[in-house]
């Protein structure tokens, strides 16, 4: 069958740089027996990879066209080939309730998204890698005190060790993208419960980052009945604002936001 015809629509950018795709299924190499699913394999690059190296992959594809290439060139796949979106996969039926990797060469245009959902995952995704646009990658690493850090930085913190790996140019691409990419790699780390409300702790994050030139006094009245008086023990971590926060602060604001909403006037 002829080679698959990127589609722009789907954010489609083939790798074509076999050493690079040796260098990503690595990653999953402390995972050997886990079901592995494979994000937008395209003409699977990344894919011969890891079925290489044994493991039992499942992937994920949107696109019919790339669906029927991999039908015609992967008989090993026989049966583990989704047609479909992977932000509507349940990811507990697909692994069959045991802990699973995800793994991809994720399009540009919905990685943010794809990381969302392997958060509504976490207890079941254990490690999670791939490549994304270089800014995105850096965004998911990024520590406290630094301007990339942002909502999905703090979120997927709090239940993975997130740790960006390596730069790969634009030109090993059909076709290149405009900016370079980043492989990164997650391992879900040993917390199982944050301390705090985690929807409201969601809400915090999402509502200070929401206004991240102001400080956190500021941003979070919003979340408060109003006339709340805000006691001045609170002043140090309300000076600062949201890319200062640590995951373990973002937890005590979270904590401070919720007792002032129990306060009574």
């Amino acid at each position: 069958m002829s080679q698959v015809k990127p589609k722009k629509a789907l954010g489609q950018h083939f790798l074509t740089d076999l050493s690079i795709a040796g260098r990503i299924a690595s990653t999953l190499d402390d995972y050997a027996g886990l079901p592995v699913m494979e994000v937008g394999p395209g003409m699977g690059v990344l894919t011969r990879q890891l079925l290489d190296k044994g493991h039992d992959v499942t992937v994920a594809e949107i696109d019919s066209e790339s669906v029927n290439y991999l039908k015609s060139n992967f008989p090993d796949l026989d049966g583990r080939i989704i047609e479909g979106d992977f932000l509507k996969l349940d990811l507990h039926e697909y692994c069959h309730d045991r802990k699973c990797c995800v793994i991809g060469n994720y399009p540009y245009n919905i990685s943010s998204q794809i990381f969302f959902h392997v958060l509504e995952y976490k207890d079941t995704v254990t490690c999670c890698s791939g490549m994304l646009q270089r800014e995105v990658a850096e965004r998911l690493a990024a520590p406290p005190g630094t301007r990339a850090r942002g909502i999905l930085s703090v979120l997927l913190q709090a239940w993975y060790n997130v740790e960006y790996l390596f730069t790969v140019s634009e030109h090993v691409f059909n076709p290149p993208p405009k900016v370079k990419s980043g492989v990164i790699k997650m391992v879900r780390n040993e917390v199982t419960c944050l301390g705090c409300d985690e929807r409201l702790f969601r809400t915090v994050v999402k509502t200070t980052f929401g206004q991240r030139r102001k400080t956190l006094r500021n941003t979070v009245r919003s979340l408060l009945p109003a006339g709340t008086v805000i006691p001045d023990e609170h002043a140090g971590i309300l000076s600062l604002r949201p890319e200062q926060l640590s995951v373990a602060q973002f937890i005590e604001l979270t904590n401070i936001v919720s007792t002032l909403r129990n306060v009574k006037p």
